[in-house]
């Protein structure tokens, strides 16, 4: 809200030396209340025709009732922002008397009455005000403010006999009104409105600053609380222009953009750079890393104390299996078998081996060196302490494990003779590889090019298999399609063994040599453990020689993928406080002349003059000679560029050349008040008016025949 509207007009002072029988002109507008005594240039007093009901800021909760515009005084006290703003008007119609009693209030106190205002009135309307308006109007100001006479006329008709006398229009012509909330086109014979003729549509000022503010805050959401319905007008009255041939603008702003960016207007919200971050100090890097350190030290005294619960831990265990091992030492040969199936063990070989772990763990745990491998590894027998029992002295069930043993113990010893032969195999490559080497060392590095991409190859596929499957091509991953080819072979073989007996039944285990399928699917996998060891081995062998030879050679398997960096938040800058107000300048007045475009269906104010023209029962040449003297008044009009449209519109409705001229009023917005105050001051005034005996003799018939004679 500007600070020129921001304040409370001065209190008349001389109320009293006016004489009773000068009458008081009133124009209430929609937007604005204007108030003043007749035959004066200008009103005393002029506010915006509004009610805020605010509520006080304490815990009171007390209310007060403000007129017009806002009192910074009273924002002391009362929280302006959070109230609803309520008009007496509904389309240009006065509804709400309960809040133009507040107005009137207001609007006299401020003019100087101080009990009962005892001047003849002359209010403003609009075209074919209905009676029921005119009747309350009447009943509020004779019961409630002593008036002793009212009269009613139409805005409109005030501005064109106002610039009739200018000489800016002649006795028969058009006036085209463009108020707060409707429009109107009234035809002038012989220097009155022909009423029947006149032509309204429900669009206004109003629906352009909603039509803007709704654009504005679709555009810019999260700045949509600063887009004021008020801040809108401002903008509106500041930018907002017609344009002379509206799809035209358009193709400006979509195809030429040096054009568009001339066109458009900005509006910089507050903005606050952020603080630069400086550089910490000396003590803020020291405070850090001691926090740091802090930290740190946490966590080992954290992994510390874990690890002592588990070396506890784990010699309680070892303690209690030497225990075991005592009492088995001193048992007899039936309790020492009871005492082992009670420990859940199946002799004194498994508890030694698991003693030998215990010993390990603990070892490992403590962070000692456990000195050669080959002799802290725990020997054959205590890994497979049933091998070397003759079968007469065990169980079933130790028959079954020593089965089980006996084959992990053959896979084993398989993969150690592997492993030799490899290691001899190895020997003698690097023997061979050196020869080739000296005697040809391109050649030589160019096969250990060519074996690294290889084996790479052969990883990453390997690798892709096992995460991603062998997808079939219909793009339906299940979980065969997941399942490399060992793994299918070996879930082959388990589905075989266990319903190759037939009917389908599953008898897998009752025989002994069901057992030697998991000798084939260990053989298996140990194949397949074995080769990808092998493959890996040989990459990192064949890559460090690489290396010696070619410093910057990097191993693609161990090179860093680069991480993305993390999303940052862009600071805002004051471009991302700048409102642009670009098609929305010409888009939103548009709604005057295609109310369509805010879901309005009735007809623009270039269609409404050839509506008005039809109504008219008067010849062709009658016509031409109003459209010869066309005023166009109020306040939203004065947007630039209207004359031009508007001409431009009407002729498509007239004949080929006809003649035409619009005029601007001189004053849009104060015409209508000057005319008023220039008629209540003619001597023709008092025969115009009605008083409290005429409105209880006639009642609100009166209203239907009123109608006032225009003359200045």
């Amino acid at each position: 809200m500007s600070s020129s509207s921001a304040h409370r007009p001065p209190r008349e002072t001389d109320f009293d030396r006016i004489p009773g029988s000068t009458p008081i002109v009133i124009d209430n507008g929609a937007s604005t209340f204007r108030i003043g005594w007749a035959g004066e240039k200008e009103p005393r007093v002029a506010f915006r025709n509004i009610v805020q009901r605010p509520r006080h800021r304490s815990s009171a909760g007390e209310t007060v009732t403000v007129v017009g515009d806002t009192d910074p005084g009273l924002m002391k006290f009362f929280d302006c922002t959070r109230t609803s703003i309520r008009s007496p008007f509904d389309d240009d119609v006065v509804y709400q008397f309960e809040y133009m009693e507040y107005i009137l209030d207001y609007a006299f106190d401020r003019l100087g009455a101080t009990s009962e205002v005892g001047h003849p009135i002359l209010m403003t309307e609009c075209e074919c005000n209905p009676s029921f308006s005119r009747a309350r109007m009447s009943e509020l100001l004779f019961e409630t403010y002593g008036v002793p006479s009212v009269a009613f006329g139409i805005d409109d008709a005030f501005s064109y006999k106002y610039n009739q006398k200018l000489g800016n229009c002649g006795e028969d012509g058009l006036a085209i009104s463009c108020e707060f909330g409707t429009c109107h086109v009234v035809p002038f014979l012989k220097g009155q409105p022909v009423l029947g003729a006149c032509c309204r549509t429900n669009v206004g000022g109003s629906h352009i600053t909603d039509f803007l503010r709704q654009l504005l805050s679709l555009k810019y959401p999260y700045h949509a609380a600063s887009i004021t319905w008020e801040k809108a007008e401002e903008l509106k009255k500041e930018h907002c222009y017609i344009a002379p041939d509206y799809m035209s603008e358009l193709q400006i702003f979509k195809n030429n953009k040096e054009e568009a960016e001339k066109k458009t207007r900005y509006w910089q919200l507050p903005w606050v750079p952020p603080p630069v971050d400086e550089p910490p100090s000396e003590e803020e890097l020291a405070r850090k890393a001691a926090q740091k350190e802090r930290a740190g030290q946490r966590l080992r005294d954290f992994a510390a104390t874990k690890r002592s619960q588990k070396i506890q831990l784990l010699e309680k265990e070892l303690s209690d299996l030497e225990e075991l091992m005592e009492q088995l030492d001193e048992a007899e040969e039936p309790e020492a078998t009871s005492i082992l199936a009670s420990a859940g063990y199946l002799s004194r070989q498994e508890i030694k081996s698991a003693i030998l772990k215990k010993i390990q763990s603990i070892r490992k745990a403590k962070g000692e060196s456990n000195g050669n491998e080959e002799k802290a590894d725990v020997s054959e027998a205590d890994k497979y302490p049933l091998v070397s029992v003759p079968d007469e002295t065990l169980t079933p069930e130790q028959l079954k494990e020593k089965k089980k043993q006996i084959l992990l113990k053959t896979t084993t010893e398989g993969r150690l003779r592997a492993k030799q032969r490899r290691a001899e195999e190895e020997a003698l490559r690097e023997k061979q590889e050196e020869e080739r080497r000296t005697e040809n060392p391109e050649l030589y590095f160019e096969e250990l090019r060519a074996r690294y991409s290889d084996l790479s190859e052969k990883i990453d596929q390997r690798k892709r298999q096992k995460v991603n499957g062998n997808n079939n091509s219909s793009g339906a991953v299940g979980r065969g399609e997941r399942l490399n080819a060992a793994q299918k072979e070996r879930m082959r073989l388990l589905t075989t063994a266990a319903f190759d007996r037939g009917k389908g039944e599953d008898t897998f285990g009752m025989r002994d040599e069901d057992w030697l399928v998991y000798k084939k699917m260990s053989k298996d996998t140990d194949q397949d453990d074995d080769e990808n060891d092998y493959d890996e081995s040989e990459l990192a062998r064949i890559t460090s020689k690489l290396q010696e030879v070619d410093p910057t050679f990097v191993n693609k398997h161990e090179a860093a993928e680069p991480t993305p960096d993390p999303h940052k938040v862009r600071p805002l800058t004051a471009e991302d406080f700048r409102i642009a107000i670009g098609i929305e300048r010409f888009r939103c007045p548009e709604v005057l002349f295609q109310p369509g475009m805010i879901g309005v269906d009735q007809a623009g104010i270039d269609e409404m003059v050839s509506i008005s023209l039809r109504r008219l029962m008067e010849d062709e040449s009658v016509k031409e000679r109003l459209c010869q003297s066309i005023l166009v008044t109020g306040g939203t009009s004065l947007f630039p560029g209207m004359i031009p449209r508007l001409e431009s519109g009407i002729r498509q409705f007239r004949p080929y050349l006809a003649r035409l001229k619009l005029i601007k009023a001189a004053d849009p917005i104060l015409d209508a008040w000057r005319g008023a105050a220039a008629f209540a001051a003619s001597s023709k005034f008092g025969t115009q008016t009605f008083t409290l005996e005429d409105y209880r003799e006639h009642g609100e018939n009166l209203f239907h025949r009123y109608n006032i004679v225009y003359t200045l």
